[in-house]
C-alpha cells in the first residue's frame, strides 16, 4: 500500500497534475475575483469564504480524470484489480494520493490567498479547519467519478457533471463554517455536518468506486 502511494505521488508530479496545477488555478481564481466584483474590502471579505471554497473545489476537479487514466492506459489497472490488495484499499490510496498532491497544498495556501480577498484574520484558522475537513471528501468523491468514467474518451466533462452535484453539500457547509467563525457565531452545526459528510464519504464511497471499476473492466 505504501509503495502504491509513493508510485501515485511520483506519477502525479511527473504527469503535471500535482502541486503546481491546482495551486496555479486557485491563484488565478482568487486574483480575478477582485477585478469582477470591485476592490471594496467589505464586499471581498463577505464573499471570501465562498470564493476560496469554490476555487478549491474547481482546483480539485482539474486532475480527477488522471486518477485512474494512467493505470488504465498502461494496463496496470487490470493488475491492481487482480492483486492481493483489496480494490477498495487501492481506491482509498488513490484518493489519498490525490488529496496530498491537490487538497493539502490548497489547505496550506488558502490563508495566504485569503489575504488577497481581505479574509478576516479570525476566519483564517476556520478556513484551514474547513479545508482540512472538507477536501478529503472532494478527493474521495472524485475517485468515484473517475471510476465511473475510466476508459471513456474525453470523459473529463462527463466526470465534472457527475461529481459536481456531490460536491455541493461540502461546499455549503465548508463556506458556512468559515463565515460563522469570522462573525463569532456558533460553528458546531456546520463543523459536525462537514466532518460527518467526510467520514461517511471515506467509509462508503471506496466500495462504490471499486464496484464501478470492476464493471468497467469487464
Amino acid at each position: 500500500m505504501i509503495a502504491l502511494l509513493l508510485r501515485d505521488l511520483r506519477l502525479a508530479v511527473r504527469a503535471g497534475g500535482g502541486f503546481g496545477l491546482g495551486l496555479a488555478f486557485f491563484l488565478i481564481v482568487v486574483t480575478l475575483v477582485p477585478f469582477g466584483v470591485g476592490p471594496q474590502g467589505e464586499i471581498l471579505a463577505r464573499i471570501a469564504p465562498g470564493i476560496l471554497w469554490l476555487g478549491a473545489l474547481l482546483a480539485c476537479l482539474l486532475s480527477l480524470d488522471r486518477i485512474f487514466a494512467l493505470d488504465f492506459e498502461d494496463g496496470s489497472l487490470d493488475l491492481l484489480v487482480t492483486a492481493p490488495i483489496p480494490l477498495e484499499g487501492v481506491v482509498s490510496i488513490k484518493a489519498l494520493a490525490h488529496w496530498i498532491t491537490t487538497g493539502l497544498p490548497l489547505v496550506v495556501a488558502a490563508p495566504v490567498f485569503g489575504i488577497l480577498l481581505h479574509l478576516a484574520p479570525e476566519a483564517q484558522i476556520w478556513m484551514i479547519v474547513a479545508l482540512l475537513l472538507g477536501t478529503p471528501a472532494l478527493s474521495v468523491l472524485g475517485t468515484f467519478g473517475a471510476a465511473l468514467t475510466v476508459g471513456l474518451k474525453r470523459g473529463g466533462l462527463l466526470l465534472s457533471l457527475l461529481v459536481l452535484p456531490f460536491y455541493v453539500p461540502t461546499l455549503i457547509f465548508g463556506a458556512e463554517l468559515v463565515r460563522r467563525g469570522a462573525e463569532g457565531m456558533n460553528t458546531q452545526v456546520p463543523l459536525l455536518m462537514l466532518a460527518g459528510i467526510t467520514a461517511a464519504t471515506i467509509a462508503l464511497v471506496p466500495f462504490a468506486s471499486a464496484a464501478a471499476i470492476r464493471v468497467n473492466l469487464r
